[in-house]
């Protein structure tokens, strides 16, 4: 499978396993799992084939880690905007995580802090390489250091993803530190 097909099946298991699993006609159990046969099926009917091998090159492959399968299941590992239980345990985080994201975005981050916008949680990262890599898909990145060890002593929860990402609910602008503006 070419790079550009590996990532338009990547992009439709985003899109239908993360936000529009109806638009297909999937329904997602508690935990955002799908049989593999169903999801394969439903996409062929919507115009969208893709083998059994193709999917698992692409979970297989995927940097982010963005998909798991369990045996004859397949979900997205965390950035749903329909209601999903993950089952992650509560989990203490490192003292300092990072959020990569935009100079246009600092004037609200500043007033309200971080929120979930569309998705369940705040996505966090344990390195400011991997934030600035995602701020930088929207621009010229700019990467905040969020005060997880004081969040964490004030009662807030976070879990970790099967990829690596750090969630919460929100990040309240108290724990952000900003960069130098210079």
């Amino acid at each position: 499978m070419d790079e550009r097909r590996t990532v338009k099946v990547s992009k439709f298991l985003s899109r239908h396993l993360r936000h529009q699993p109806d638009r297909i006609g999937l329904t997602l159990d508690e935990g955002g799992w799908v049989a593999v046969d169903t999801l394969i099926t439903a996409a062929a009917a919507h115009g969208f084939p893709f083998s059994r091998e193709e999917l698992d090159r692409v979970v297989a492959t995927n940097d982010k880690r963005r998909f798991a399968i369990e045996g004859d299941r397949i979900r997205a590992s965390q950035g749903h905007s329909v209601e999903v239980d993950l089952g992650l345990p509560p989990v203490v985080p490192p003292p300092h995580l990072y959020h990569g994201t935009v100079a246009s975005a600092l004037a609200a981050i500043r007033a309200e802090g971080l929120r979930p916008m569309n998705r369940h949680d705040v996505h966090l990262s344990a390195d400011r390489e991997t934030a600035t890599r995602v701020g930088a898909r929207r621009g010229r990145p700019v990467v905040l250091s969020v005060d997880a060890a004081a969040m964490h002593r004030d009662g807030h929860v976070f879990h970790v993803s099967a990829n690596g990402v750090w969630l919460t609910r929100s990040v309240p602008p108290a724990y952000l530190r900003f960069p130098d503006p210079r």
